[in-house]
């Protein structure tokens, strides 16, 4: 009995202790509340993941938009994340304490700079505040959501950061507008600059003038002559090349019409070939330099004026020398005038055209004028024996390089048609003297020149029984044309398409160089040799010289004004041109 009672106890015993039920049972008892609490982060972990994900997302989106509008940064920032169902932001500044909350996200938004360099170690390629802006970094911290989590620990911060750049470019010139020149004027000037003999006849300069040259097509046509088979753009425009060449390049250019063409062709034909223009000094690509020749830069024209840019090679080539040209009786009025012209190097070499981002600067070339004109008295017989022999006009013109600089590019609504460039533009300060200079240093431009009275005229008087010859009428005169501050010229995109040229002038020009510093003339008279008092005949003296001088004003200041507009330079003005630009493709960087 005892014993079928062990053996039965221990059959029951045997499949108690085999059983898995019982097993399972007691393990899902002690186990659950730990799976049940795992389940419960690895849930909170997976939703912080996706909550994380989504900001970043979010910051990256609001970094490529405020990379498209920099100077608008922060507003497109909360506009895009408001336009995302953010709406509980909170701006803050460099080095704000501020922490976010559970119902408001802070945000910091950063303009600098970024260097696509692989040279630089990529946390230095952004400089935060460094201009000119080119990227944007947006900064966000948020409180994240613990959904089971919440009852025994805080929730954590999400912090997310984000770097867009968008590269903004514009091709843009300064100089002075070419409306029409007198051909013999013109040749005699470009020849001198260019060492040749040159013979264009005013129709020619009429088709350069309007004469459009694609700028990237005339690099390529000019590494032919050079025989640079390969490279990029900055390539070609490190080496030299003479204004023969510089014409040829421009003739072989496609699209040009036949008669700039041939102009062309004639200039390159007559140029000299001895002095060879430095070709970065005359164009900086920027950028686009990088591009393999043959290539284009998306949504970028480069072009420049025919004869502006032919001029400002030849200005280059003669730079700091010194022109004389003898412009025999070509003005009305003039029985003989000399002009002497010298252009220095523009102020830290820079270019009359460029591409670039904001910040970059174009500027004229500094240029002294000395012309002197023999006028021919309209009247010599002044009354009460007084015979005017001869008048002279001695001018003197100095104009100090004009800049232009590269304000801003935007594309408000992020399309092209929105484009909106901003110039800052100076005209040069010009200085205009009635006098006769000192003596040599005039192609010297590190030097000011020095002046001291002219003789403007020599009269005749006649006393009694003889008369008087060596009547020394002396005098001077002195004005100046400047702007002390620049003034903003915008150009929008019909304004780049049709290359439109917009002028800012000097608030204190004159209307006429010549008039102005005649009435401002100070003259003394004085008999050479003889020690006598003649004082007192500048009352009938100086009327007569001044109506000879005004009459001859207008012709010499046109004169003036197309010798320095066929060098690119104006009194008192400076003519800014954009001809292509682009705000570029915002893409995010880090």
């Amino acid at each position: 009995m005892h014993s079928d009672f062990r053996l039965a106890l221990r059959s029951h015993w045997r499949q108690l202790v085999s059983s898995k039920q019982a097993n399972f049972a007691v393990m899902t008892a002690l186990c659950a509340p730990v799976a049940i609490t795992l389940t419960a982060f690895a849930v909170d972990e997976g939703a912080l993941y996706t909550e994380r994900r989504a900001a970043q997302s979010l910051v990256d989106l609001a970094a490529i938009t405020a990379a498209a509008n920099i100077a608008k940064a922060d507003a497109a920032v909360l506009a895009t994340l408001a336009d995302n169902g953010m709406n509980a932001v909170t701006l803050v500044g460099s080095g704000s304490a501020t922490q976010p909350s559970a119902t408001q996200a802070v945000v910091k938004v950063t303009r600098g700079r970024y260097a696509a360099d692989t040279a630089i170690a990529a946390s230095g390629r952004f400089e935060a505040g460094k201009q000119p802006y080119n990227a944007v970094q947006v900064s966000m911290r948020k409180i994240g959501h613990l959904y089971f989590g919440g009852a025994i620990m805080a929730p954590p911060v999400i912090g997310t950061t984000a770097i867009a750049s968008a590269k903004a470019e514009a091709a843009f010139s300064v100089g002075s507008r070419l409306l029409r020149l007198d051909g013999g004027i013109a040749n005699a000037i470009l020849g001198g600059l260019a060492g040749g003999n040159i013979k264009l006849d005013v129709m020619d300069y009429d088709a350069l003038i309007t004469a459009d040259i694609d700028v990237l097509s005339f690099v390529d046509a000019l590494a032919a002559q050079l025989h640079v088979s390969a490279g990029t753009y900055s390539d070609v425009l490190a080496a030299e090349a003479t204004i023969g060449q510089i014409a040829t390049a421009m003739a072989n250019v496609p699209g040009l019409d036949r008669a700039s063409k041939l102009a062309l062709q004639a200039i390159a034909a007559g140029a000299g070939n001895t002095v060879k223009v430095p070709l970065k000094h005359l164009v900086d690509l920027g950028p686009v330099g990088n591009l393999g020749l043959g290539q284009k830069p998306a949504g970028l024209t480069v072009a420049a004026n025919a004869l502006s840019m032919l001029t400002a090679g030849a200005a280059l080539a003669n730079g700091s020398h010194q022109v004389e040209v003898d412009l025999a009786a070509t003005i009305p009025g003039l029985s003989a005038v000399t002009l002497d012209l010298a252009i220095g190097e523009p102020e830290q070499f820079s270019p009359w055209l460029a591409v670039g981002e904001a910040g970059t600067v174009v500027r004229t070339a500094q240029t002294r004028i000395k012309l002197t004109a023999t006028v021919s008295p309209g009247t010599s017989a002044l009354g009460g024996g007084i015979k005017l022999l001869s008048v002279k006009l001695p001018l003197h013109v100095e104009v100090a390089h004009a800049e232009a600089k590269l304000a801003d590019i935007s594309c408000p609504t992020g399309r092209p048609d929105s484009m909106r460039v901003a110039v800052a533009a100076q005209p040069g300060i010009a200085s205009l003297r009635l006098a006769e200079s000192d003596g040599g240093g005039f192609a010297d431009f590190t030097k000011p020149q020095s002046f001291h009275e002219a003789t403007i005229a020599e009269a005749s008087i006649k006393l009694f029984l003889f008369s008087l010859d060596l009547l020394k009428i002396k005098g001077q005169a002195f004005a100046t044309i400047q702007n002390i501050a620049p003034q903003t010229l915008t150009f929008d995109r019909s304004d780049i398409d049709g290359r439109k040229v917009k002028t800012v002038s000097t608030r204190d020009a004159v209307k006429s160089l010549t008039t102005s510093l005649v009435s401002n003339l100070s003259l003394s008279v004085e008999a050479a040799g003889f020690g006598l008092d003649v004082s007192s005949l500048l009352g009938t003296v100086k009327p007569a010289v001044a109506t000879t001088l005004n009459a001859v004003a207008e012709p010499v200041d046109t004169l003036l004004n197309s010798v320095l507009s066929l060098v690119g330079v104006s009194l008192g003005q400076a003519d800014i041109r954009v001809t292509g630009a682009s705000c570029g493709r915002s893409v995010l960087v880090q």
